[in-house]
């Protein structure tokens, strides 16, 4: 089963993928987060057609608020 690097550990997909679609499985909201892919920042209007490759590593880093 292809993997990727996410977040420093190992992560299987299916195949390649539609970034949208990795953070859907991870329950992950678009807004709230920015993307890395083989260090590069992934721009968010990109998120759509960036395409996640096994081999990939992705790093995905949550906004969270507080006060």
């Amino acid at each position: 089963m292809p993997t990727i690097t996410l977040n420093g550990d190992p992560y299987a997909i299916d195949g390649d993928l539609r970034l949208v679609t990795l953070l859907e499985h991870l329950n992950t909201r678009q807004g709230r987060v920015a993307v890395e892919i083989n260090r590069e920042i992934v721009p968010k209007a990109s998120y759509p057609a960036t395409i996640v490759k096994a081999g990939d590593n992705v790093e995905i880093i949550n906004f969270v608020g507080g006060g």
